[in-house]
């Protein structure tokens, strides 16, 4: 991969007729090389940063730089893409790092309503779960870089060496520490489609019922619960752990009060989810996290700035 290109044209100066043209076709092939890789792009910088409207600002700095490259110092379009998304997601990264200091109560990532094929890319699926974003969030921003540079989207050292400025000896260093790290909290057990789907199928009508029972049925003993409300609306400011308290949670009707509200199964982040409605407006989502049969995992968004992403399907890709 090349060192980037300016063009040297000088807007002020008039171009002649073939000046104009060649202008044209050079504007005209930027703009679909970055549309071509538009959808992956945004996947990398959102699997980085775990918000969707920073991702999409990252884009926007992304296709500013791209216009301003000479496309004929350019080997491969794409791995020159990643490699600009990645510098200005590391930027952003950090900067959402000391946002989420004064945070109120637990950060989630911002959740995205994906189509139903994303769910048959197993790889693709996890990386984009809320669970693997939150392990993803323990990691320091140039491991979570590599990670998912070489984990999920499988360039060669070489190229993530470039887009994050270290060597590939360094890279592969960081990389063996990222996957060692992930390794150890990364969800393990695997459920099948038709597990998943009875299993958000019951963890609905146990919601919707309250019927503690069913609920203690559906969990499994270490089940975790956490909710994000953005110190706007009501979530919890901890997590809550084990089959008995997030079943008690859960029957205590969260989502029926002094309202009408509405369970609807939507797939969240390539996996099974919840959206509310409060009288036909969105609540939250919560998704949820199903291994072996059992939920081992639910986690709510509740903030409104994080919900602008549940209300119509978003595109990922590898």
């Amino acid at each position: 991969m090349s060192e980037r290109g300016e063009r040297s044209a000088d807007p002020a100066e008039p171009l002649d007729r073939a000046d104009r043209v060649d202008s044209v076709d050079s504007v005209d092939s930027t703009t679909e090389a970055f549309v071509a890789h538009r959808n992956l792009l945004f996947t990398v910088a959102y699997e980085m940063l775990g918000s969707a409207s920073d991702a999409e600002d990252v884009l926007q700095e992304t296709w500013l730089r791209w216009a301003n490259v000479d496309l004929g110092t350019v080997r491969e379009e794409r791995a020159y893409l990643v490699r600009i998304v990645t510098r200005q997601a590391l930027d952003r990264l950090r900067a959402l790092s000391r946002r989420k200091e004064s945070y109120v109560g637990p950060w989630l990532p911002e959740p995205l309503l994906t189509a139903p094929d994303v769910a048959e890319d197993v790889e693709l699926a996890e990386s984009v779960s809320m669970a693997m974003l939150l392990v993803l969030e323990t990691l320091q921003p140039i491991e979570r870089a590599v990670f998912v540079l070489r984990e999920v989207f499988d360039l060669d050292y070489d190229e993530i060496a470039e887009a994050v400025d270290k060597s590939p000896a360094a890279v592969r260093q960081i990389a063996y520490r990222a996957r060692a790290h992930v390794a150890v909290r990364r969800p393990r057990g695997i459920a099948s489609p038709a597990e998943t789907r009875a299993a958000i199928q019951a963890f609905q009508r146990a919601v919707e019922t309250g019927d503690l029972q069913s609920l203690l049925d559906i969990l499994a003993p270490d089940v975790v619960a956490l909710s994000d409300g953005g110190g706007v609306k009501h979530a919890l400011l901890r997590p809550v752990v084990g089959a008995g308290q997030v079943a008690r949670l859960l029957a205590a009707g969260w989502w029926r009060r002094d309202a009408e509200r509405s369970v609807e199964p939507v797939q969240i982040n390539g996996g099974p989810g919840l959206l509310v409605r409060v009288d036909g407006e969105i609540d939250g989502v919560v998704a949820v996290r199903v291994e072996n049969g059992y939920v081992t995992g639910a986690y709510h968004v509740r903030n409104p700035e994080k919900l602008s992403r549940v209300e119509r399907e978003t595109a990922v890709t590898r």
